[in-house]
């Protein structure tokens, strides 16, 4: 974080200095709430949650280095104790972003958000000092804590905007106001929460609303491939940019195709010009993500060449999203379990099938939360799916849900063998373990509360190691 005093930082989230010597001192370290990360000159934001009360780490984060506690109650060591720490986080960061002379890029959508992100952030640091948000911590907690993460000598802010509701955008677009602002899709991914794809339309477009005049420099990129975002463009007075592989897009793909191994391959057009990009990342559905990036970065100056190499060499910095592993045996396990929902679900299962031309395809899938009433329809149809492209096998994994999934893939004509229901992880690595050959190649996939990346992990270090148990 950039440096302020205690003095200066309990005036900015209101908040009352306890056992403080001196208020005058600096923070000059990061901002954490985890007390294992706490160090010299940082500041350690106690959270009290069901489990764990961050104030009875304070002690512990003090003699780690870290100059004072921002919590609810005086604990006995150097704290800035306010009402609510969470509302005190959110301003700390508006602070500091104010200060800083950076360029804040945000972005939102129901797929491919945290994939995306990465991207920008690898195409942008190319240019210049990039400070984006890890993994997905996307959240009214994990947002304020990246944008305090960034110095002065961050010059590009990127920042992933989750949302579960109308006006939780809204909510983070204040505390972090951005300058550009990007809307990738509007999905099926919390459905149930929403109860439409109009107020899913609706919550993300809070982001447009959010940003500058194109006069004040403010810049909307919206997905032209997709009806509901390109409707946004009437919702901002910022400058509109449109990416996509419609020949309608400022930004755009042609001679889209898979290689051999189902890395992406497209020639990338620009307003400034074009150039050749062959992707490191699995599936067509990273193109959309990839002139996404090239958007963004088109805007702040990049050439057509420039973002063509940095997205060619991009690679992906989130575990369990696409991840390959190449086992010594000739089995490929692709562990993308990180989360699901319809549309992810459907790019990863054309994943598999480019992967997997000429050899043996498993899919092994869970359940996708938070569908509401679209539950069993959206499962159903990616059982059909699954036949449409000829994977091998589909092992559904789980209870009902993974029983609508086998149940797709049986109307759709999977017949014998090719579709399987199981009870839980460890009766999919057994199967695997039993019926997995040489050049395989095995996807897996589910909602993040399913736990499926034990199935993956399994599978890898059965290769590298011999039999092990899903943990």
């Amino acid at each position: 974080m950039i440096a302020l005093s205690l003095a200066e930082i309990a005036e900015v989230v209101g908040g009352q200095t306890h056992d403080i010597p001196d208020p005058s001192v600096q923070v000059t370290g990061p901002v954490v709430r985890d007390s294992r990360e706490a160090g010299p000159g940082s500041l350690f934001v106690a959270f009290a949650g069901e489990r764990v009360d961050g104030h009875d780490f304070a002690a512990a984060v003090v003699g780690a280095g870290a100059v004072a506690v921002l919590g609810t109650r005086p604990v006995g060591v150097p704290a800035i104790v306010v009402d609510d720490v969470q509302t005190a986080l959110g301003a700390l960061a508006r602070h500091v972003v104010r200060r800083l002379g950076a360029t804040l890029v945000a972005l939102t959508g129901s797929a491919g958000k945290t994939s995306t992100k990465d991207l920008i952030a690898q195409v942008l640091r190319r240019k210049a000092p990039t400070v984006f948000t890890p993994g997905s911590l996307n959240n009214e907690i994990g947002l304020p804590l990246t944008a305090l993460s960034a110095t002065e000598e961050t010059r590009f802010l990127v920042l992933e905007m989750g949302a579960r509701g109308i006006g939780h955008i809204s909510y983070l677009a204040g505390l972090t106001p951005p300058k550009v602002g990007l809307v990738l899709n509007v999905g099926s991914a919390h459905i149930g929460e929403f109860g439409g794809r109009e107020q899913i339309a609706q919550a993300k477009g809070e982001l447009v609303e959010a940003l500058p005049s194109e006069a004040d420099g403010g810049t909307a990129i919206l997905n032209a491939d997709d009806p509901y975002v390109r409707a946004m463009a009437t919702r901002t007075k910022a400058k509109v940019i449109f990416f996509g592989e419609s020949g309608e897009a400022d930004v755009r793909a042609e001679n889209v195709r898979l290689t051999d191994t189902g890395q992406p391959s497209f020639r990338l057009h620009t307003p400034s010009g074009a150039s050749d990009v062959t992707m490191r990342l699995y599936g067509e559905h990273h193109v959309s993500n990839a002139l996404a990036a090239a958007a963004v970065a088109h805007e702040l100056g990049m050439s057509a060449d420039e973002i063509a190499v940095a997205l060619s060499e991009a690679g992906s910095l989130s575990r369990w999203r696409m991840e390959v592993t190449e086992r010594p045996d000739g089995v490929t396990v692709v562990n993308d379990a990180y989360n699901a929902n319809p549309e992810s679900m459907k790019a990863a299962l054309r994943a598999l099938a480019a992967m997997g031309k000429g050899r043996r395809t498993w899919a092994v899938l869970g359940k996708m939360a938070e569908l509401g009433d679209e539950a069993l329809a959206e499962h159903d149809a990616v059982g059909r799916l699954a036949v449409r492209l000829n994977v091998s096998k589909l092992v559904a994994v789980g209870g009902r849900e993974a029983a609508w999934l086998q149940l797709g893939a049986y109307n759709e004509g999977s017949w014998g063998e090719e579709s399987v229901h199981v009870s839980d992880a460890q009766a999919a690595v057994d199967l695997l373990r039993s019926e997995l050959r040489p050049g395989d190649v095995v996807l897996v996939k589910a909602s993040r509360s399913v736990g499926l990346e034990s199935v993956a992990q399994a599978l890898i270090e059965t290769g590298a190691e011999g039999e092990v148990s899903a943990r």
